[in-house]
């Protein structure tokens, strides 16, 4: 039977490209010898112990747990999601192969298990709650079964879009999901911010979202004009400094609410709009992302052009939230909160 698993590759996300260029999973683990012979639990709970000796009370057990999946646990033909840390994307692929210890100067790179990476920009935003509360574990390695996890992710790698569980919430349901060890502690920091994306999503979509984006940019200092809707031409927004918006910086805002990402022909259409507004600089709201050749092609416009994802214009609308009209404040109602910071496993 197949299975669906959730890597991480470094709490920053520091060895996620070299996991995708290189078709493994994301490493980790560096103090760990190799597990090539231990053929048993026990014996891979042996290195575990020998490699962090002063862990406190259950923490070798957690471990041992995710190091026997990596070794054993996983089969080729599993479901891989690695959710990248610098991009509102996952990360989706096969396992290729058995265990591996590769021979790489950097003990980090050491650990890892091939993968045929399927696709590598699906939104988190083309991701349904309840399926990215189960890709919020703290752990390096945990296995995802809630809800139909592993038919939604192998549609998810396809089509780019989650299908929602087959079955009641209540069928699968088993809490014993990371890596055969139950009670993984939850990013509480992402699932809010990804319950917030699903909501901004669902009251804000199309006009209201470049409603939304002047907004924050007034609360930054610029003056805006919203475009009526209808084909946009590449121009949702016009913004400038100064009391009339004459003032440089200048901007041609175009807005892209939809969950998928977006490709080069909106990118092109933004740097058309430019030229013909005589703007500088360009700013591209996409809340799904942008695709690898937008990517690309904005890699040459460093200086012209910036990129808001969902991410970004949460950030921003978070730190002008008490400069927003009282309006939006109502219709989008947010409560700071602190919080403990749990480390990752």
């Amino acid at each position: 039977m197949t299975q669906a698993w959730l890597i991480r590759a470094g709490r920053a996300g520091e060895r996620e490209q070299w996991a995708l260029r290189n078709s493994v999973s994301g490493g980790g683990f560096a103090e760990v010898d190799d597990m090539t012979h231990a053929a048993t639990r026990g014996a891979v709970a042996e290195l575990a112990l020998a490699a962090y000796p002063n862990q406190k009370e259950g923490a070798i057990p957690n471990i041992t747990g995710q190091l026997w999946a990596l070794r054993e646990r996983m089969n080729v033909g599993d479901l891989v999601v690695m959710p990248l840390k610098n991009s509102p994307v996952l990360a989706i692929g096969r396992i290729s192969g058995e265990y591996q210890y590769r021979q790489d100067p950097d003990p980090a790179l050491r650990h890892v298990r091939p993968v045929d990476w399927l696709a590598t920009d699906v939104p988190r935003t083309a991701v349904k709650q309840d399926l990215l509360y189960s890709l919020g574990a703290f752990l390096t390695i945990c296995e995802v079964k809630r809800n139909d996890a592993v038919h939604r992710i192998a549609v998810l790698a396809r089509e780019g879009t989650d299908p929602g569980a087959r079955t009641s919430p209540a069928a699968g349901s088993d809490d014993s999901e990371v890596s055969g060890e139950a009670g993984a502690q939850i990013d509480l920091e992402q699932y809010a911010f990804d319950r917030l994306s699903t909501y901004v999503i669902e009251n804000f979509a199309g006009y209201r979202m470049q409603a939304l984006v002047a907004a924050v940019l007034e609360a930054e200092g610029f003056t805006c004009k919203v475009l009526a809707e209808g084909p946009d031409q590449g121009v949702d927004v016009l913004a400038g400094k100064g009391p009339l918006g004459l003032d440089e910086p200048r901007l041609v805002v175009q807005v892209k609410s939809e969950a998928g990402a977006v490709g080069s022909p909106v990118v092109q259409q933004l740097l058309g709009a430019m030229n013909t507004h005589q703007t500088s600089q360009g700013l591209l709201v996409a809340w799904g992302g942008v695709k690898k050749p937008a990517e690309q092609l904005l890699a040459n416009q460093y200086f012209r052009v910036r990129v808001w994802s969902s991410k970004e214009l949460l950030e921003a609308v978070f730190r002008n939230y008490d400069r927003l009209s009282e309006e939006i404040r109502k219709d989008l109602p947010l409560k700071r909160i602190w919080t403990l910071v749990e480390e990752a496993g």
